[in-house]
């Protein structure tokens, strides 16, 4: 059963120039890229339409100038669409008042970006409670429920230190326990981990995949790095010059690129790191003898050894625990050794 929906952006356009809105509403909602060119007008984000469901991990990427981090800017409204709807919980954020969308932001919706913006005079304990100091929770409750996210984030201990006492992923585990403190029921993150080595921005990636085993968070989440990205998504969005390409999970955006553009930039991602066992498993096959089972949805790098190591197939299993297929050693090789075929 498919959740629902907690966000539905529709036709959402940003473009940047003067007489946008102008431009925008002669061409109906719907201007061409020779249209916005001849008026010397830039579609940072072009006819978007996105769907995203209540608990999961929807990951926008895209290169450099695709208009990944204006999008989601457009979701908060930190940046005003030229056109569109943006319906969140079935309101939509297009057409409320400026104390509506404030209190929104305030209640609903966690922000963390690749800048940590921590305020340098205050503690640990003081950034993580700033939202609820805004929001005039008292003193007493909102350093309860900072160091509730303090422990959670794994810093606790440390809530007397400055920002200037912390290291890189530490000021970012913060940031990310003050977008907490406020239990949002959407969380936006752009490019929070970009900024940090690559060993810390490791385990950043898996403290958030801790984090989201817990909290169950609906998250939009921006990167440009593919392997982040599909480390982290259950689906992901491909933008190219602010339009969406393809929407998919990372399977299908390897197996099934819709694009050129898509193809190229899974060409190199390593197989293993995506592919499930009910990609390249064969059907049936419930009468031959078996080594043991693996679950339907496995990625192959966690079953790769196993398999390897066995003279025998292994049974899959689906969700409910029935057998669906076998997987073997030869199915392994293809995928390691590339030659997994488009489904």
């Amino acid at each position: 059963m498919e959740k629902p929906i907690i966000l539905d952006c529709k036709n959402v356009w940003k473009i940047y120039g003067s007489q946008a809105s102008r431009i925008h509403s002669e061409h109906n909602g719907n201007p061409s890229s020779d249209a916005l060119k001849a008026n010397g007008l830039i579609g940072a984000v072009r006819a978007v339409n996105l769907q995203i469901r209540q608990g999961e991990i929807f990951v926008i990427m895209g290169l450099s100038g695709s208009g990944k981090s204006t999008l989601v800017r457009c979701l908060s409204r930190l940046v005003e669409p030229t056109g569109g709807e943006i319906l969140f919980e079935g309101k939509d954020l297009l057409t409320t008042s400026d104390a509506e969308l404030i209190e929104i932001r305030r209640k609903k919706m966690g922000m963390v970006f690749q800048q940590f913006a921590l305020l340098p005079h205050l503690t640990v304990l003081q950034n993580t409670a700033f939202p609820l100091e805004v929001q005039g929770v008292p003193r007493a409750a909102r350093e309860a429920r900072a160091r509730e996210v303090i422990e959670l984030v794994g810093l606790k201990g440390r809530e007397a230190y400055y920002p200037r006492q912390l290291s890189g992923g530490q000021q970012q585990r913060v940031g990310i326990a003050r977008s907490l403190a406020v239990e949002p029921d959407l969380w936006f993150l752009d490019e929070p981990f970009s900024a940090l080595d690559p060993l810390i921005r490791r385990e950043m990636q898996d403290e958030f995949l801790r984090l989201q085993n817990l909290l169950h968070k609906t998250i939009v989440f921006i990167t440009h790095d593919f392997d982040e990205a599909i480390r982290l998504a259950d689906r992901i969005a491909v933008m190219k010059d602010g339009k969406v390409v393809q929407v998919a999970t990372p399977e299908e955006l390897v197996l099934n690129p819709a694009t050129d553009y898509v193809e190229e930039f899974t060409r190199h991602v390593t197989r293993s790191k995506v592919l499930t066992v009910g990609a390249v498993m064969t059907s049936g096959g419930s009468d031959i003898k078996t080594a043991g089972d693996v679950g339907i949805g496995q990625r192959i790098e966690a079953v790769a050894d196993l398999l390897e190591a066995s003279d025998l197939p292994f049974r899959v299993l689906d969700g409910d625990g029935n057998a669906v297929g076998t997987i073997g050693r030869q199915a392994v090789i293809d995928v390691l050794v590339g030659r997994v075929l488009k489904k």
